[in-house]
């Protein structure tokens, strides 16, 4: 099951800079997390199962947590890199 993706006001502006193609890429790596959000070469933060950090074709760095209850993945911090 595929979960949602959600992104806080935060995530979204830092994301919102990147390049057409970039931001198509990430979105196809996003897709792919919702689709696995405890792998998809994610880690847990603090061993918290559901918050959980990973990098998402090599375009950002996300933290996001994970609430199987409303099947959704929320973006909550995103750096992007070089």
């Amino acid at each position: 099951m595929s979960m949602r993706i959600a992104y806080t006001p935060a995530a979204d502006a830092e994301l919102r800079g990147l390049s057409r193609e970039r931001r198509k890429d990430f979105d196809q790596g996003m897709e792919a997390l919702a689709r696995s959000p405890y792998g998809s070469g994610s880690s847990p933060v603090k061993g918290e199962r559901d918050r959980r950090d990973a990098t998402i074709a090599n375009i950002a760095f996300i933290t996001y947590l994970v609430s199987e209850t409303v099947v959704t993945v929320t973006v909550v911090k995103a750096v992007r890199l070089p």
